[in-house]
């Protein structure tokens, strides 16, 4: 398994398992959709919005409230534009 390959393990889990179950259904979503076309420096995005605090990344997604400038990222972007699918 490549170095990028674990990283990317290493993020899907780390992203599945916050300890907020919305947030964790969320995020199991968005990671399944777009974490394997993710290149190094995505990578490191995604990373630094795993180290957010998760009732701020839940407020954004729910629309109340927005990231300060310097926390905005295209990663970022991409997760506050992921529209979650209910499962059937």
């Amino acid at each position: 398994m490549s170095d990028i390959e674990t990283r990317r393990r290493k993020l899907k889990f780390r992203s599945d398992r916050r300890g907020f179950r919305e947030l964790d259904l969320y995020m199991q979503q968005f990671t399944d959709a777009h974490l394997q076309r993710f290149d190094a420096r995505q990578l490191d995005e995604f990373e630094r919005v795993l180290d957010i605090p998760d009732q701020f990344v839940f407020d954004w997604i729910m629309g109340r409230g927005e990231p300060a400038p310097e926390q905005k990222s295209e990663v970022l972007d991409l997760l506050l534009s992921f529209r979650y699918a209910a499962p059937r």
